[in-house]
């Protein structure tokens, strides 16, 4: 449903690597609900912005931009082992990432967007919005279609995860859950959420 009022509800979408999450947007995506990927966004953010990129390589003492684009491998490789700078680039990006966020809402006219973001609740992007669904899959389903995805090595994708809060703590402090194993059928439960989300909307009209 089209509007031309600006969107007042934010959904939130998240889960762990390898749940499922860009396929969930994708659905909603053909519900013409718009969706702000927070993880692409950051990835832009990255490669773009002079002030960002000046203080990444002063983190990481050195230069990562040595064949003029990002070494994501390398910069991984960095924080994922040393949560001090791992933080120091989570403060960096994110504030960068929310501001976007805020000012991609208002060129929005859909009945409600979508953040959709790997740490929606440990970079603080949940305050954000309204509501969180919560992506979740076996966690060997999540390992296998990482390292096909990404060409990792499980050691590297289990060390990913282990930054990442469970998925017990996010289906604690999510509204709602959607299972994506192999086995399990996501379109009929992101209909109800979607059909939920605007049976509220209309309740404030």
């Amino acid at each position: 449903m089209i509007t031309n009022r600006k969107p007042e509800f934010r959904l939130g979408v998240t889960g762990g690597i390898g749940s499922g999450k860009t396929s969930v947007c994708r659905v909603f995506d053909v519900l013409r609900v718009p969706v702000f990927s927070a993880d692409r966004d950051a990835r832009e953010t990255m490669e773009k912005d002079t002030g960002i990129i000046k203080n990444l390589n002063s983190i990481a003492g050195k230069n990562l931009y040595v064949n003029g684009s990002l070494d994501r491998m390398e910069l991984a490789r960095i924080i994922f082992n040393d949560r001090t700078l791992l933080e120091k680039v989570n403060l960096l990006v994110h504030p960068a990432v929310f501001d976007h966020f805020r000012n991609w809402t208002l060129e929005q006219t859909a009945s409600y967007v979508i953040m959709e973001a790997a740490i929606l609740f440990e970079s603080g992007a949940s305050k954000y919005v309204d509501r969180v669904a919560t992506v979740v899959a076996p966690v060997e389903q999540r390992i296998e279609r990482v390292i096909q995805r990404n060409k990792l090595s499980r050691e590297q994708v289990i060390e990913r995860m282990k930054n990442q809060i469970d998925d017990e703590t996010r289906i604690k402090l999510s509204d709602y859950v959607i299972n994506n194993s192999e086995n399990d059928m996501i379109i009929t439960t992101i209909l109800e959420i979607h059909d939920d989300i605007l049976a509220f909307i209309n309740t404030q009209s």
